[in-house]
């Protein structure tokens, strides 16, 4: 185990990863490339237009957003709610879930896991295990 220090990350120097065109993100804070332990933190953006239900997912661990920038909707359990900068959201472990810009900028959201590392969240994807 890596020796937890206190430390300072800064967004602009961590790797962009994406998936399928759909989120961009960077990867603050995970015990794999960080000192530090029981949490991983990020930050995502979508581009307008980039959203999709095939976004759908869910794992078991609770997850947290709090959103800097934009306008969407956060999809939970059958349910969208409107989010904006300052909107937090709570996504209990197991709920299905994704984001979905609906504005014309960026939509840019901190996400948090209780987890050491972002590789420890199993994601499941109901819409594209089906085919």
């Amino acid at each position: 185990m890596t020796e937890l220090i206190p430390h300072v990350v800064h967004e602009r120097d961590v790797a962009v990863e994406s998936w399928d065109g759909i989120v961009a993100w960077r990867t603050l804070l995970s015990a794999d490339r960080t000192p530090s332990s029981g949490m991983t933190i990020g930050i995502a953006e979508i581009a307008p237009g980039s959203s999709e239900i095939g976004a759908l997912h869910h794992h078991a661990d609770h997850e947290a957003y709090y959103f800097i920038a934009g306008h969407g909707q956060v999809h939970l359990d059958g349910v969208e709610r409107a989010v904006e900068p300052g909107s937090v959201v709570f996504v209990p472990g197991g709920t299905t879930h994704f984001v979905r810009n609906t504005g014309t900028d960026h939509l840019k959201f901190l996400y948090v896991f209780a987890v050491d590392q972002f590789s420890d969240v199993v994601y499941h994807f109901p819409d594209r295990e089906d085919r």
